[in-house]
């Protein structure tokens, strides 16, 4: 089974990857992108649990929905800094998320942080520093409003990691994605029913395909793994998904990778995998 899950997150990181070629070609703003992003895999699954006879809300719901809340956020932050930089920088900057695991994880689950941990996240952040020394700090900047979009986007995408990991034993993965989905849709349908003009045809069936495909499929992927290894094995698997978006990147958006870039990404990938390494 733990090869299954291990294939499995590997799969799910390369299809990922392909986010930010959907994202650069829809031309409709974050928040309708989010809507249908988040609201047709909680329709989708919603049909799936009443087929199930799975009753919406049990378990540790609360808590489930709390999650619900801080992916929602993380959603328009995410899709924010596909839209305002470049998919390297942007996936750059949201694979910070297992550093900021690493920390909630000591204050959160009491898990003692070693100083060669300390020495390591400091490694990390010297990084970003990097990658942001390029920008100006400006909110005219479109590179460093969406670069810090991607790195508040992973604060909240690593606090609700660690509560899906929490309850993943207690929901078939389904359901977890459900959950996942369910207040976004919920929050950010208005803005799909005012924004102006409303999406056409061509982004309606790219935001449909982008929502299948990332909402659906490989959470479908990622959870499967999550269930059979341990988090860190997942977080550090999922770097994959690093090589697929800038890969695309390159090929098919024409990005360019700077220096900083080029050694502050190291930076981040070198610290986070010595992070992993260190922990077993």
């Amino acid at each position: 089974m733990a090869k299954k899950a291990f294939l499995s997150v590997v799969i799910g990181s390369i299809i990922a990857g392909l986010t930010g070629l959907f994202v650069k070609n829809i031309s409709a703003p974050a928040t309708s992108i989010a809507f249908v992003r988040t609201g047709l895999p909680t329709i989708i699954l919603a049909i799936w649990m009443v087929s199930r006879n799975i009753h919406f809300f049990r378990g540790n719901y609360p808590r489930m929905l709390i999650a619900s809340c801080l992916n929602a956020i993380r959603m328009y932050l995410f899709l924010v800094a596909f839209i305002y930089t470049s998919i390297t920088q942007a996936v750059i900057m949201l694979f910070t998320w297992p550093i900021f695991v690493n920390i909630l994880s000591s204050v959160w689950l009491k898990e003692k942080i070693h100083v060669h941990q300390i020495l390591i996240l400091f490694l990390s952040f010297f990084g970003i520093i990097i990658i942001y020394s390029e920008q100006p700090f400006s909110l005219d900047n479109n590179d460093f409003i969406g670069m810090s979009a991607g790195i508040v986007s992973a604060i909240f995408y690593a606090t609700s990691f660690i509560i899906y990991k929490t309850e993943i034993d207690n929901y078939h993965r389904n359901e977890v994605i459900f959950y996942q989905n369910f207040i976004g849709a919920l929050v950010f349908l208005p803005f799909f029913i005012y924004n102006r003009p409303f999406p056409g045809i061509s982004d309606l069936s790219l935001m449909g395909g982008y929502a299948i495909l990332m909402g659906i499929v490989i959470f479908n992927f990622f959870f499967f793994g999550l269930k059979y290894l341990k988090a860190s094995q997942v977080s550090l698997i999922a770097y994959i998904e690093i090589l697929s978006a800038v890969t695309v990147g390159v090929l098919f958006m024409d990005d360019h990778i700077s220096p900083q870039v080029l050694i502050g990404g190291l930076f981040i990938i070198t610290s986070i995998s010595l992070l992993k390494y260190l922990k077993k």
